[in-house]
């Protein structure tokens, strides 16, 4: 079995921190100095990594920037009532990005963190992801 980690870079660990603990419930699991911090209450850890606006990564070479931008992965957290978990990301600083969408397989909410990372809450509904699926 493989175990999932998911790393995400923030200007800020201690704000990180702040905003993920009260907009989607995660709690401490450990701190690694000034420089990090482990985030814990999903299937898998969350990393908060202290990383500067302007810093360089080693793959790719492009500067780090915590405006809003683009990136083909992102975090869907699964919640059992999105209009609560959305209320509660709000008040904690994320970005509403459009109106929630009802899909066939339940509600999602487009979102940005403060530190401009793409974030989806969504709540199944019926089958969930089953009602996408046709059975042959």
């Amino acid at each position: 079995m493989i175990e999932l980690l998911v790393n995400i870079d923030v200007d800020d660990v201690e704000r990180g921190r702040a905003f993920y603990q009260d907009a989607f419930g995660f709690s401490i699991g450990r701190r690694f100095g000034d420089d990090a911090v482990e985030l814990v209450g999903a299937a898998c850890k969350v990393y908060l990594l202290a990383k500067p606006a302007g810093s360089v990564s080693s793959a790719g070479g492009e500067p780090r920037r915590y405006q809003r931008h683009w990136t083909p992965v992102h975090l869907d957290l699964v919640v059992d009532d999105i209009d609560a978990a959305l209320a509660r990301a709000l008040a904690a600083g994320a970005r509403l990005e459009g109106e929630v969408q009802t899909r066939a397989w339940g509600k999602m909410a487009l979102l940005a963190d403060p530190f401009g990372h793409g974030c989806c809450l969504l709540q199944f509904l019926g089958r969930g992801y089953d009602a996408l699926t046709s059975s042959s």
